[in-house]
């Protein structure tokens, strides 16, 4: 028995256990913002972002650097920018007309390749903002693709015309680099990826002499083996189709050849080539338009064609939109009455099935038929008398036209015109800011080519429209280049221009350089006569241009 009674009052209570039974130490993870959403539901957040803001909150923390690299998020992002499942650019060969990609079967079964779709957007955006990293070719390099001064003055004025030029090609595999200085064999040289370099020598099949490459082509078909196919145009009217491994570099021959009875203007000079296997096209200084059979080692000639109202510069493209089919769309400067000049192009269908029955080609055996030429001018004059509406579409087109043309591409669906002007300039004016420019703003001319359905009406003409002018260039331009609705143009004064036909937008990639004295009359003249022979090429990463500055590489994959 307790001595006094318990207090009728509550008890205190009871103090918390700091320290489990088992003696170990237990503490909960503090919960943050970070931490009580999914990665889901963040991802599904970062959906609604812009590319700027999905770039900014990768400084947030790891996670959300983590997550906002997410290959889908990036490729949501570049389908909605950009539409297409690829990189834009001057491929090896034309694919198929609606973006799908076409590969050959593999040898045995292959992971499915996974694309970085962050990297793709980042080149895609340099490419429209012209952001590149520049650097010059090796001077090795540089050297074979120029010609010297004592080799100049041994050559006649046709010689002097195609030499100083730098043919330049790019590939899957390969840079492709030809000088046009004559040689007893020119030397063609492959750039791997690794900068490794092999040469394939183009020699004389006939009589020995110095001989110079005019124009080069690679092979437009979808690749079935590893080679690569590029035809080489000869001075003295030879062809010749050569096959370079992509691997093994000293793996090269020469696969299919042609040797002309005599050096006519049908064959001397070819000024541009284009190559589709079985099927190569060739146009000469004097617009003579010549296909070849490629099937056999030597080359078939089965169809040649002339036109009286066609002039240089021109610019061809050779695809295959379906089996068996080929098509050849042909740009050239069409002549506008008095003195002035405008564009035109021409459609040439080719069938190279064996089950055709009509031909109407030279050879009667030849694989290769013509099924119809189809041409369009820029500038047409319709016959008959005109109403007001189309007097005003006349008038609209008289404004177009120009008083020179410094070149003309197309890849098929889009053509431009680079007006230029009559003469060099030889007196150059300085501006109020001291610098020179002696040129005045020369937009180039955008069109687009709609062509009907042939099966439907063989007869109906096609259609060149305007679109519109692209503005960047302060002067003639030099060099131009058009592949997969990109144009890249080069000025004389140096300046590169990237335009995105489809997407209507055109950024400046490099400024003049001013390297040079330019103080001088005598430089200026140099500089333009390194400008006109100037060439430019690109693929889905670069642009290499060869002119005034030596061969320069501009790299977007940055």
């Amino acid at each position: 028995m307790s001595k006094r009674p318990l207090s009728p009052a509550t008890l205190p209570p009871s103090k918390r256990v700091h320290i489990s039974w088992d003696g170990a130490h237990e503490s909960t993870p503090r919960r943050t913002f970070d931490t009580l959403l999914y990665d889901e539901l963040v991802l599904h957040i970062f959906s609604y972002l812009p590319w700027e803001d999905l770039c900014a909150v990768q400084a947030t923390n790891r996670n959300w650097f983590r997550l906002s690299a997410d290959n889908q998020l990036w490729k949501s992002l570049y389908l909605t920018e950009y539409g297409r499942s690829r990189l834009r650019g001057g491929r090896g060969f034309v694919g198929r007309t609606d973006g799908r990609e076409v590969k050959p079967l593999p040898g045995r079964a292959h992971s499915d390749e996974v694309k970085n779709w962050k990297a793709m957007f980042r080149i895609s955006t340099n490419w429209r903002t012209g952001r590149c990293d520049i650097s010059k070719v090796e001077d090795d390099m540089q050297a074979l693709a120029q010609t010297g001064n004592a080799d100049i003055q041994t050559m006649n004025g046709a010689e002097q015309q195609l030499a100083g030029k730098t043919h330049m090609l790019l590939t899957g595999h390969f840079t492709i680099i030809a000088s046009s200085q004559p040689s007893i064999s020119p030397a063609i040289t492959f750039i791997s990826p690794t900068s490794h370099t092999t040469t394939i020598h183009a020699k004389c099949l006939r009589v020995q002499r110095p001989i110079q490459i005019t124009a080069l082509a690679v092979d437009q078909s979808p690749p079935s083996t590893s080679f690569t196919r590029i035809a080489v145009c000869l001075s003295n009217g030879e062809l010749q189709v050569f096959e370079q491994h992509g691997v093994h570099l000293q793996t090269s021959s020469r696969k299919h050849y042609y040797i002309p009875p005599a050096r006519t203007p049908r064959t001397t000079p070819i000024l541009q080539v284009a190559y589709h296997h079985p099927v190569l096209a060739t146009l000469s200084e004097k617009f003579h338009l010549s296909i070849y059979d490629v099937s056999s080692e030597s080359m078939k000639l089965t169809h040649c064609l002339t036109s009286f109202t066609c002039f240089p510069p021109a610019s061809m493209v050779l695809s295959s939109p379906e089996p068996s089919t080929h098509r050849l769309v042909l740009t050239y400067a069409s002549p506008v009455y008095p003195k002035h000049w405008s564009v035109g192009v021409t459609e040439v269908i080719l069938n190279s099935a064996p089950s055709s029955l009509h031909s109407t080609s030279s050879d009667p055996a030849s694989a290769i038929r013509l099924i119809s030429t189809r041409s369009t001018r820029a500038f047409d004059l319709p016959p008959g008398w005109l109403d007001t509406a189309k007097l005003a579409v006349l008038h609209e087109q008289w404004g177009r036209k120009v008083f020179e043309v410094a070149g003309t591409q197309t890849d098929g669906r889009w053509v431009i015109l680079a007006p230029s002007d009559s003469v060099a300039p030889n007196t150059p004016s300085t501006s109020t800011t001291g610098i020179l420019s002696p040129f005045s703003s020369m937009p180039l001319q955008l069109y687009r080519i709609s062509f009907p359905s042939a099966t439907a009406n063989s007869s109906a003409t096609p259609k060149l429209t305007f679109v519109r002018n692209l503005h960047g260039h302060t002067g003639p331009t030099a060099a131009l280049a058009l592949a997969d609705g990109r144009c890249v143009s080069v000025g004389h004064d140096g300046s590169i221009w990237v335009w995105d036909l489809e997407a209507g937008t055109g950024a400046e990639v490099a400024p003049a350089r001013d390297e040079e004295d330019e103080d001088s009359i005598e430089s200026m003249e140099e500089r333009w006569a390194l400008a006109a022979k100037a060439t430019v090429v690109f693929d889905e990463r670069r642009i290499i241009n060869a002119g005034v500055g030596g061969v320069v590489v501009r790299n977007f994959d940055i």
